[in-house]
């Protein structure tokens, strides 16, 4: 019986977390993160100052929350494809596609406030949040091209070194849509390259 509590009370606990981080979500995509107060989310999600103090200290807390949340189901998602086997081809678009939705929509994406939270955050654990992030966005393209080598579409060689490319051309494909220097045209351009350079068998 009182494991049977316990579960329900961690159960109950998880949703209000969530609800909690889908309103941040919103805020953040909405103002960013310069400027956002614990208020702004408290106010967005309906619930008492010590109800979200119960979860969270700082604005700070909430967003590597709402980012940690983010990859993590990004990443899931990923492995989950990977594990049904799904046509490497159709994983690979599918990938590029979610990013040239997310950079053509910055407006409903995370990406401003992220960008803001890494330029005002400097300490040693600020670096290594922002290096996990980008770790995350490595493993994620990583496990799609192992895909392909596992359907025997892609050579093993230069995974590694491929996904590390990708990912910054993803990096630098988001910094200029966040300064409105990315049309639709280019994103497709490039994704082509890339595309151009897989290792085919």
């Amino acid at each position: 019986m009182q494991k049977e509590q316990a579960m329900e009370n961690t159960s109950r606990r998880q949703v209000k977390i969530n609800a909690i981080l889908d309103s941040a979500r919103t805020v953040f995509c909405r103002k960013g993160f310069i400027g956002v107060t614990m208020k702004d989310i408290i106010d967005e999600c309906g619930i008492s100052r010590g109800g979200i103090y119960l979860y969270f200290s700082s604005v700070d807390d909430v967003y590597i929350a709402v980012m940690n949340r983010r990859l993590t189901r990004k990443f899931d998602n990923i492995r989950a494809a990977v594990k049904a086997n799904i046509d490497f081809d159709e994983l690979f678009k599918r990938y590029f596609e979610e990013h040239k939705q997310r950079l053509m929509h910055i407006e409903s994406s995370l990406l401003r406030s992220m960008y803001e939270y890494f330029f005002t955050h400097k300490s040693g654990d600020d670096h290594k949040f922002q290096q996990s992030q980008m770790q995350k966005v490595k493993e994620t393209i990583s496990e799609i091209l192992m895909l392909g080598v596992r359907q025997g579409k892609l050579k093993e060689g230069n995974i590694d070194s491929l996904a590390e490319h990708f990912m910054f051309e993803i990096e630098g494909l988001s910094v200029l849509a966040l300064f409105g220097g990315l049309t639709e045209e280019c994103m497709q351009r490039q994704f082509a390259v890339m595309e151009s350079m897989l290792d085919r068998r």
